[in-house]
């Protein structure tokens, strides 16, 4: 547990300060913007999309950090240096990819989702700008991935510390001295995030042999790239599927007004939050599982999971009380409107102290994939979470129109999932510990 939590700490921190830092542009438009309340929900109606498109990318990323952990377990230094370069060459082609997407396509989507006339303009104008840095976000993640995979969790918390601290820092001069509103925040966190890729590459440059990073040997490897997308990809597309889920319950918070969708932008902010310090512990569980799955260590899996949930459930119910019991008082951070801080209460009421069941949920599968299974729990949260999503709002939520009943779905898709995932989690588990245990005494048998 001790060297789990030494790991994952740093990891958690860094995911925490980066949406701390995040949360500065919402909490400077919502206080400081010419009009807080439309410029809270213009920032807010890109969220969703801009997880969607990003996620599927940044999810491949898991795929890069477990072929390393796999290898660097195994002492394979060719190997992890083919995966390396494969990897920031691939970040680098899906990055400047999703940055021309999202730029030319962007006002289709905000349409499509229903973004209020009064709205759109200003959240397209947030999303071309923050699609210029969609490049450096890709390769931030997949080399922090990198570093994280050999046990370098720190590094990535520091440099996440500096570029937030400048992300900060420009929010307040662009949109308070120089009125640049949306536009303000979004050209701070481009340069933030420019100023964390710079950093992640230069320790990659400067790294051991293993997983060094050379110019030179920038290429893909299909053969490589094949297991990390076997990985990676089956994750990216649940990560994407699920953000297309939050797209529709966009949707639909649009259509109760600007207001409601800038509660629902302070609270999906404090979801953050909470959803940083779970992914932490469920890229830990990823990584140690594929570790000891390397090695041939059937039993520490079952502890890490054990481990695991432990965390996730203590952590969750921790963040989960202060979120409702002290809604108004967080909410209050982000807006002083106090329509909007109901409309924010409103949709912790039935999601905060039963986040610890997302945990759950994203545990089992960094579980899974750290077993090298990484298309079931694509699967099955696609059937859980999207399916029970969709099934309720269009058939549950028309019955009755109310943000917390919307918001209900999220416990419901969440046990469902759960349930799912651990009855799966068990069969594949005891498949991969019996054919590790056959081949172990195989290979203990005298030669002839």
């Amino acid at each position: 547990m001790a060297k789990l939590i030494s790991f994952i700490a740093p990891l958690m921190l860094s995911n925490f300060l980066q949406l701390l830092f995040n949360a500065v542009d919402l909490v400077v438009v919502g206080h400081f913007a010419s009009d807080c309340s439309n410029a809270l929900a213009a920032v807010g109606a890109t969220s969703s999309l801009i997880n969607l498109f990003v996620n599927l990318f940044v999810g491949i990323s898991l795929g890069a950090n477990v072929c390393v952990a796999m290898y660097y377990a195994q002492d394979n230094t060719e190997k992890m240096s083919k995966v390396v370069h494969t990897s920031i060459t691939t970040a680098l082609i899906t990055g400047i990819t999703m940055m021309i997407v999202g730029i030319i396509f962007c006002r289709t989507a905000l349409t499509m989702t229903g973004t209020p006339s009064n709205v759109i303009n200003s959240s397209v104008l947030y999303m071309r700008i923050y699609f210029i840095g969609t490049p450096f976000v890709m390769l931030y993640n997949f080399g922090a991935a990198i570093l994280r995979a050999v046990g370098d969790t720190k590094r990535p918390m520091a440099f996440l510390i500096a570029s937030g601290i400048i992300n900060a820092v420009l929010n307040m001069i662009l949109v308070i001295f120089f009125h640049l509103d949306v536009a303000g925040v979004a050209i701070a966190t481009v340069i933030s995030q420019i100023i964390s890729c710079i950093l992640v590459l230069s320790v990659l440059f400067k790294s051991p042999e293993g997983y060094r990073l050379y110019v030179s040997k920038l290429k893909i490897d299909f053969k490589i790239m094949g297991k990390i997308f076997a990985i990676g990809l089956p994750a990216g597309l649940q990560s994407a599927v699920i953000s297309f889920s939050n797209v529709l319950l966009q949707s639909s918070v649009n259509t109760f007004g600007q207001f409601a969708m800038a509660g629902y932008t302070a609270a999906n902010n404090i979801f953050g939050f909470m959803y940083s310090c779970v992914n932490s512990i469920s890229q830990g569980c990823m990584s140690f599982t594929s570790q000891n799955f390397g090695a041939g260590k059937t039993d520490r899996m079952r502890k890490v999971l054990k481990n695991c949930i432990l965390l996730e459930t203590v952590v969750c119910l921790i963040m989960g009380c202060i979120a409702y019991f002290f809604s108004n008082t967080i909410l209050g951070i982000y807006s002083s409107d106090k329509t909007v801080l109901d409309y924010g209460a409103q949709v912790l009421e039935y999601t905060a102290i039963t986040y610890f069941i997302c945990g759950y949920m994203d545990c089992i599968p960094g579980a899974l994939r750290g077993m090298g299974r990484s298309s079931v729990p694509m699967i099955l949260s696609i059937v859980g979470t999207v399916g029970v999503r969709i099934l309720w709002i269009y058939c549950i939520f028309p019955m009755q129109r109310s943000i917390r009943f919307l918001f209900l779905s999220y416990p419901v898709s969440w046990i469902a999932t759960c349930v799912m995932q651990f009855i799966c989690y068990v069969i594949i588990r005891n498949k991969l510990e019996k054919k590790i245990n056959n081949q172990t005494k195989y290979n203990d048998l005298p030669s002839a």
